[in-house]
């Protein structure tokens, strides 16, 4: 199999999983916010989409893929600062009904800023990626697309599980929330891993 057609199987992929986590019409939509997340994945999608197309295609130029990049990471960061408000409502509610783990809120809300200020003053990317000396194979182009298509993923699925626990708070089901609480700093924690990783894996190399 060519590598564009294992690209187009990949978009194929990535549409199937889009339409799961947007799928609904819009009277099942419950309220703004979830609304808000809707189009920010799409928006991503998008962002991804066109990412994929210059690496299948070869078009364009490398300060479009730059600006691609700049594009995708300010998406990045305005998913953080949508989660960072929520959970500044969740960790207000857990002061106010006197919750003995009220740290572990805090704890989250600080590895929060600390991964988003990561993200919003990255300076690798994709134009790192195409300052490497000598050739980038095919394969490697598509193994930092699906690199970042894994990592926004896993900033959907903890967007996801931050409403979830917002739900559990306005229900004030107090008893169920701190496993949530840690699951959110370890997601945080992997995340900010691989967003690290991300660094090193599109850095101009020499070859």
């Amino acid at each position: 199999m060519s590598f564009i057609e294992k690209a187009k199987k990949k978009i194929g992929e990535f549409a199937d999983s889009a339409k799961d986590a947007v799928k609904g019409d819009d009277e099942k939509v419950a309220d703004e916010s979830t609304r808000s997340t809707v189009d920010a994945v799409k928006g991503k999608q998008g962002i991804l989409s066109k990412i994929q197309d210059f690496f299948t295609m070869g078009y364009s130029t490398k300060e479009d893929l730059r600006e691609l990049d700049k594009k995708l990471r300010d998406s990045y960061y305005s998913d953080f600062k949508g989660m960072r408000h929520r959970w500044e409502e969740i960790y207000l509610a857990a002061l106010n009904a006197k919750e003995r783990n009220k740290d572990d809120y805090k704890k989250v809300l600080q590895v929060m800023d600390r991964v988003a200020e990561k993200i919003n003053r990255a300076d690798y990317g994709y134009a790192g990626l195409m300052d490497r000396k000598g050739h980038v194979r095919e394969d490697e182009l598509a193994k930092v697309f699906n690199y970042d298509k894994a990592l926004g993923d896993q900033v959907n699925v903890l967007e996801q599980d931050i409403e979830s626990l917002w739900g559990l708070v306005e229900a004030e089901s107090w008893s169920e929330t701190p496993p949530r609480v840690r699951a959110a700093k370890i997601a945080l924690l992997d995340i900010e891993k691989k967003w690290d990783a991300r660094e090193k894996e599109f850095r101009p190399m020499e070859v």
